[in-house]
């Protein structure tokens, strides 16, 4: 097991949350499961038919022991999850659709967490980011003073001596194309998310094509804007930018770049200045240099959330659950 991985565990493992799924119809959610039920890593609860979580363990070869099994059909969840988007959304949902809404085990998920019957849910091995965002924003609600939802991956790049360092990317699977606001609140948010997942002093970096005024390009003056806001909203964090990737993350060339930062040569934060250079950045990681990589994780919500990619293997449910709890 990575050290990353063993690290998180402790974590969820020290304080045991209350996780609910709600995709019954994937053998890949339903082993992970059982999994995270069989050691400790949290009180499972799974939202959804009935009959067809118990067909799926049976296809999976589990017997979910341990994990308490919620029909979506029950009356009492549909009534209970009808209410909660009442409550939540008013005059802007019909009755009609809260209904419709009210039977969709995602947003019964949800619902779970809003009420304080669950402390977060994961989704999205099946169902799209879009669906489980809208759940998320509805039911679970923004965290207070929080104006941007974004993601992050916990990258877990194998080191000589099989040794392993521990890199956050953030946003690699939300904003498209944020603001120099945004990129602020995604970079104060991945800060903290660091600190509490792996208790280290967290270094950001706000990434660019160019150093410290190498270029001018309205591409850099958002990324240079994003830290003058960061800064001046969080003065206690270290943070830099604009920085090159190797000066952000390589000794010698952060010195050479930037040599009054306490930032460059030793990032631990990465944030990319918009969706395409995080989503290809945290990929060509992971193929190319066999990275583990961990998440997305939803961050900004009132409670943890995260959004499965739809072509997670068990092991990553898993893991990127296990970050999810340690957060919780």
């Amino acid at each position: 097991m990575s050290t990353l991985m063993e690290r998180v565990r402790k974590l969820a493992k020290a304080r045991v949350q209350r996780l609910v799924l709600a995709e019954p119809g994937d053998e890949r959610v339903v082993r992970a499961a059982d999994r995270l039920a069989r050691e400790g890593l949290a009180k499972v609860q799974f939202v959804g038919a009935a009959d067809a979580l118990r067909a799926t363990a049976r296809k999976a070869d589990v017997h979910l022991t341990g994990v308490e099994v919620v029909d979506a059909a029950a009356a009492g969840e549909l009534e209970r999850t009808r209410q909660a988007l009442l409550a939540a959304r008013g005059e802007r949902i019909t009755p009609a659709d809260a209904e419709r809404f009210a039977a969709d085990p995602v947003f019964q998920a949800a619902a779970r967490v809003r009420l304080g019957l669950a402390d977060c849910f994961v989704a999205g091995a099946v169902r799209t980011t879009g669906d489980v965002l809208r759940a998320a924003l509805w039911l679970v609600g923004l965290a207070p003073g929080t104006r941007t939802v974004s993601s992050f991956f916990l990258m877990g790049l194998p080191q000589p001596g099989g040794k392993e360092r521990v890199i956050m990317f953030a946003d690699c699977a939300v904003v498209p194309d944020p603001t120099a606001e945004q990129l602020a609140d995604i970079g104060i948010m991945a800060a903290d998310q660091y600190a509490r997942v792996m208790q280290e002093v967290p270094h950001v970096a706000f990434l660019s094509f160019a150093t410290r005024g190498s270029a001018e390009h309205p591409h850099v003056e958002k990324v240079r804007q994003a830290v003058k806001l960061a800064r001046e909203r969080r003065p206690d964090l270290h943070l830099d930018g604009e920085l090159q990737a190797d000066a952000a993350l390589v000794p010698d060339v952060g010195r050479r770049k930037a040599a009054d930062s306490v930032v460059a040569g030793h990032a631990n934060v990465l944030v990319f200045p918009d969706l395409d250079a995080g989503n290809i950045g945290y990929k060509l990681v992971q193929e190319l240099a066999g990275a583990q990589a961990v998440g997305p994780v939803l961050q900004g919500f009132a409670r943890p959330v995260s959004d499965l990619s739809r072509g997670a293997s068990v092991d990553a449910i898993v893991a990127t659950t296990a970050v999810l709890l340690a957060l919780a």
